[in-house]
């Protein structure tokens, strides 16, 4: 049901040209998408690069599976590696 709000919400900014930043979040089963202004680092830089730039994490979670994922949190969001690549970073707070 909220698959194609989400894909019709992407695909307005893809052809507006502008980029939005936004965080997923359900409340009492309700899923909601919410704009966000929160920095969070790009996919594929390096571990070194996204502690350089918003320094140390406040927790090091261990790396899990194969290929091994790894999570980083920080005050506002989690980033998560593949490696030594970043696949995904999240707002947590906003």
């Amino acid at each position: 049901m909220y698959t194609h709000i989400l894909r019709a919400a992407l695909a307005l900014t893809v052809l507006s040209g502008n980029v939005a930043l936004a965080e997923t979040i359900v409340i009492d089963d309700q899923v909601m998408v919410r704009p966000t202004n929160v920095e969070r680092p790009a996919r594929g830089v390096t571990m070194a690069v996204v502690e350089a730039k918003f320094g140390a994490p406040q927790t090091r979670h261990p790396a899990v599976g194969k290929p091994a994922i790894t999570r980083w949190d920080y005050a506002a969001f989690s980033v998560f590696f593949e490696g030594e690549r970043v696949i995904d970073a999240v707002a947590t707070a906003g």
